[in-house]
């Protein structure tokens, strides 16, 4: 039986992963830093599903943190066959709005947190010759969205070279690129959605599915919903400077994710 490792598994995207590959049989490496909520989860997908829940307490925007999660997916006794680097979060407020500490933390979490874990799990994957790593990104990776779309950026573009250097290992690395989706996201960051409308939002289970179809394919970039394939498509066409006033428009603070 494989296993997967979730981080920022006890909500949202994370959540919908860890339900989903539940059911399909995985054992699951469960990741946040909430313990209770953790356990809780555990228990729940164990007992629905015959599933092994193993629950790792870590907060990726500490060294302590990345670094426990770093030593469990370099554990060649109890391998890792499918690492989920979906952890996140998103700040209220435009540059300089934000303090310079939680910019930097979001770097942490969504870049050095992503590559460090991402370099961790890999090796004994391309040793066994499979293996899959799925880097949560967002829409937002392509539209100027300060500090949270750079970040998302980095991911997708970190994530496709890795794919390609790694081309032929039997090892899939994909970006994973959802638009908004309903989840504690943007309560947790304290924003409104008032101004997004209806059609843009996203179902999380359904996401899954289409992302683990992606990843089943070989793609190393995933956009799973037809609406936000055919609106990146119009962004690729668009000014960019008609890009960056949409964008402050719906403002740099909802982030999709």
């Amino acid at each position: 039986m494989t296993t997967a490792l979730i981080t920022g598994a006890t909500a949202g995207i994370g959540a919908a992963f860890a339900r989903r590959l539940a059911t399909d049989g995985h054992n699951l490496v469960l990741v946040a830093r909430n313990t209770a909520r953790l356990q809780e989860q555990a228990t729940e997908l164990h007992d629905r599903h015959g599933i092994e829940a193993e629950v790792l307490t870590a907060d990726l925007g500490t060294e302590d943190g990345i670094a426990l999660v770093e030593k469990r997916l370099a554990d060649s006794r109890h391998s890792i066959d499918l690492l989920v680097n979906n952890a996140g979060f998103g700040n209220k407020g435009q540059f300089l709005d934000v303090p310079m500490a939680d910019e930097l933390m979001m770097l942490k979490v969504h870049c050095e947190a992503v590559l460090r874990l991402t370099s961790a799990a890999v090796p004994g994957m391309r040793e066994r010759g499979r293996g899959g790593v799925v880097n949560v990104a967002s829409v937002a990776a392509f539209l100027p969205r300060g500090t949270y779309g750079a970040s998302k950026a980095w991911v997708v573009q970190f994530t496709q070279g890795a794919a390609r250097d790694l081309s032929g290992s039997g090892v899939r690395l994909m970006a994973l690129c959802p638009g908004f989706v309903r989840t504690e996201f943007h309560e947790r960051a304290g924003m409104g959605t008032d101004n997004i409308p209806g059609w843009m939002w996203l179902d999380a289970d359904k996401l899954v599915t289409a992302a683990l179809a992606d990843l089943a394919r070989g793609k190393s970039l995933s956009i799973p919903d037809p609406r936000y394939k055919a609106l990146m498509g119009a962004v690729k066409l668009a000014p960019r400077g008609l890009l960056g006033g949409v964008a402050s428009k719906t403002g740099r603070k909802y982030g999709p994710q």
